[in-house]
This record gives C-alpha cells, sequence and structure tokens, in this order.
C-alpha cells in the first residue's frame, strides 16, 4: 500500500520560512549586540531580544522543553491535516505551511539556543508593538490565510443556500 503525499508540494514554503527565518535570526545575532537596536524607519527597528516565553513573552518560566514539544505537537498536527486536506484549497494550504514553517523555525531556536530571537519592532511615538521575528510573521499570515478561508466559505454556502431558496441564518 503505497503512502499519499498530498499537498507536499507545499512544503518548500514551510522550508523557504524556516530558511530565511534562521538566518535572519543569525544574523541580528551576529550583528547586533544584545538589548541594543538598529533604526531602520521612523517606526522600525531592528533589535536583539531572546524570548524565553511564548506570544509577547507569555509563559516565559516555563522551560524551553515545553515550548519545543508544543511546536513539535502543533507541526506534526498540520502535516496530518495537510495530507488530509484537498488538493485544490491552495488558501488553506499555503496557510497551514506557513504556520509549519513559523513554527519549526521557532523550535530550532529553542532547541539550539534554549529561547528564540526577536529583532523587529515597530513602534510609534512611545508605543512599541512586541518585537518578533520572520517565523511570527509566517504564522500569523498562515493564521490569516486560514480565517479568510473560512469566511469565504461561509459566505460561499450562504449564497448557495440563498440560491436554493432557504434563508442563509438556517445553514
Amino acid at each position: 500500500m503505497a503512502i499519499q503525499l498530498k499537498n507536499v508540494h507545499w512544503l518548500w514554503l514551510s522550508a523557504a520560512v524556516m530558511l530565511s527565518d534562521q538566518v535572519s535570526k543569525q544574523l541580528v545575532i551576529l550583528s547586533i549586540e544584545r538589548f541594543d537596536s538598529l533604526i531602520l524607519l521612523p517606526v522600525l527597528n531592528f533589535v536583539h531580544l531572546q524570548n524565553r516565553g511564548a506570544a509577547f513573552s507569555m509563559m516565559s518560566q516555563m522551560p524551553p522543553w515545553f515550548f519545543v514539544l508544543l511546536g513539535v505537537g502543533v507541526s506534526v498536527g498540520i502535516l496530518v491535516w495537510l495530507r488530509r486536506h484537498p488538493v485544490g484549497e491552495r488558501a488553506v494550504a499555503a496557510g497551514l505551511a506557513l504556520i509549519l514553517g513559523g513554527a519549526l523555525g521557532n523550535v530550532i531556536d529553542r532547541v539550539r539556543l534554549g529561547y528564540v530571537t526577536d529583532f523587529i519592532d515597530f513602534h510609534v511615538g512611545g508605543w512599541h508593538f512586541a518585537a518578533f521575528n520572520i517565523a511570527d510573521m509566517a504564522i500569523s499570515v498562515g493564521a490569516g490565510l486560514l480565517l479568510l478561508d473560512m469566511l469565504l466559505q461561509w459566505r460561499r454556502e450562504r449564497a448557495l443556500a440563498r440560491s436554493a431558496g432557504r434563508r442563509g441564518d438556517e445553514v
């Protein structure tokens, strides 16, 4: 019985995210001292921060292996979802591939360093958004694609129900 490798062609996107994430983090580590910043634009700096927690440094008291196991578990789930997903639904496949690449990019940091290197710092005046990295951006864009696909699917089903003569809220 042959294993079906459905949607495997999307893994190039995951690999590209992991590679660009790791290269960018290494460049930051080599060129910016910890806690220093490099001003790029009036609203954008590159900084060198170490995030030992999850998003926004939440749960920073947890050991690195917790986040490694979580990232690996999420990655396995995404691989299963991607394999079972219909081939033609590109937004979901791209979203899953982006999330997978981002999750594994941050897992690599936690295994190698015990923390995640964050370096992108958007700010306006004195307000700073939480620093993040390319892996975090990929996860956010991937989640956005999944949400967009769900919204579009809901709209398609609603339109189909209306064309069949039923009320949209009965679907």
